[in-house]
């Protein structure tokens, strides 16, 4: 049952260019196939979520990770009775702006945007889905609905200024009232991305080998569940007892953001989407419990995994091969593809700020495959020069 504080559809503040409905899926479907469809959704195939790329098949990728975000995303708006099909497009989309090599490409790119607005991968992920996908006739970008883009832009929260450019230049066309919190449907997304990337870093860290079953097995929560299996699988083969033990910490994230938000919704008094957007805080969150417990595995995570050695190493690497891409390009902008020197020239006139912000754009939207192999190709090297990832199990 759809609860009545859920977003409708039918009552959608509707698209920047208007369109006719479709006769078979909602304004949220529509927004989420799109997505699903989109180039920038398919090169999430090859972005790093912790480890590059090509470090191990079995490691998640931007992509598996974003599809597991909407899966639990579908799960818990399911269960509080909100729109499913408005919380997955959310989730598909929330990580579009990231560039190659993850959160250390987008630092590098942060640092060398920072004479001309800034960078910000939630940001750019609204430029990606407003300006930068060319596949319609009658509008750049996907044209998407108003609620979906205010999820992709607020679903961490309100956005307050100075806003990061991309975001500020699309808001002054399309107001999406950024200083209040996104409906409750956005903010599933964002504790879905919680719960994803929480469980799948704590599994992804023991095949890399940075950490062992037995820290793993000592922090909050994961103890209980590993005391759990061990209680009724007795002896149970080493690898079924940790994929045993981390289901059952996937689930008991999840039933804890239902039930805590069940209860804050209602305490709420909402009866509308837009009581939620104006509550002054969001809904959809841990219990203060977990919300303690998920600080201790991130301070693991944070320390054992993504500061380990041997992932630093490759960050210095790759920070360096965002660096270089960006200022060649600068400098010479014929080494671009053509249709990016197109488009270089349509710019041009606009400053130098339009011409930076074309160039993040170009190698923002790269792969960590394609950025290496330019890399090679326009310095020269070895991709990434030796350097060996975590070992795969």
């Amino acid at each position: 049952m759809t609860a009545p504080y859920a977003c409708d559809p039918d009552q959608s503040r509707g698209r920047l260019y208007p369109e006719e409905g479709s006769t078979f899926r909602s304004c949220f479907q529509r927004d989420r196939d799109r997505i699903l469809h989109s180039s920038a959704f398919r090169r999430l195939k090859h972005k790093t979520q912790v480890f590059v790329e090509h470090e191990g098949d079995y490691y998640r990728t931007r992509l598996t990770h974003s599809l597991e975000v909407g899966q639990v995303g579908r799960t818990i708006a399911g269960a509080l009775g909100l729109n499913q099909e408005l919380t997955e497009a959310v989730a598909l989309a929330h990580d579009l702006g990231h560039t190659p090599f993850g959160h250390t490409g987008e630092d590098a790119l942060a640092e060398l945007m920072a004479p001309y607005g800034g960078f910000d991968h939630n940001a750019q992920a609204i430029r990606i889905v407003t300006q930068l996908e060319t596949h319609y006739a009658d509008f750049d970008g996907l044209n998407l609905t108003w609620e979906t883009l205010e999820g992709i832009a607020k679903h961490n929260g309100p956005v307050k200024p100075p806003l990061p450019y991309a975001l500020s230049e699309y808001n002054q066309r399309h107001d999406l009232e950024l200083l209040t919190h996104a409906s409750a449907e956005a903010q599933v997304a964002a504790l879905a991305d919680d719960v994803a990337y929480n469980n799948h870093d704590l599994q992804d860290g023991l095949r890399a080998g940075l950490f062992t079953e037995e820290e793993v097995a000592e922090l909050p929560m994961v103890s209980e569940a590993y005391a759990e299996v061990d209680r009724k699988y007795s002896g149970l083969e080493a690898r079924r007892r940790r994929y045993e033990a981390l289901r059952r910490v996937f689930g008991f994230m999840v039933g804890d953001v239902i039930d805590q938000s069940r209860a804050n919704l209602e305490a709420s008094g909402a009866e509308t989407a837009a009581d939620l957007r104006h509550l002054g805080k969001p809904v959809v969150v841990f219990s203060r419990d977990v919300h303690s417990q998920l600080a201790v595995i991130r301070k693991f995570l944070f320390t054992r995994m993504y500061r380990a050695p041997s992932v630093v190493e490759v960050r210095k690497h790759v920070t360096q091969v965002v660096k270089d891409l960006f200022q060649i390009y600068l400098s010479d902008r014929s080494l671009l593809p053509g249709n990016w020197q197109a488009r270089m020239a349509l710019v041009s006139s606009e400053g130098e700020v339009e011409i930076a912000r074309s160039i993040a754009d170009y190698v923002a939207g790269m792969t960590d495959r394609f950025a290496l192999l330019e890399h090679q190709r326009l310095c020269g090297g070895t991709g990434l020069g030796g350097l060996h990832g975590p070992a795969q199990r």
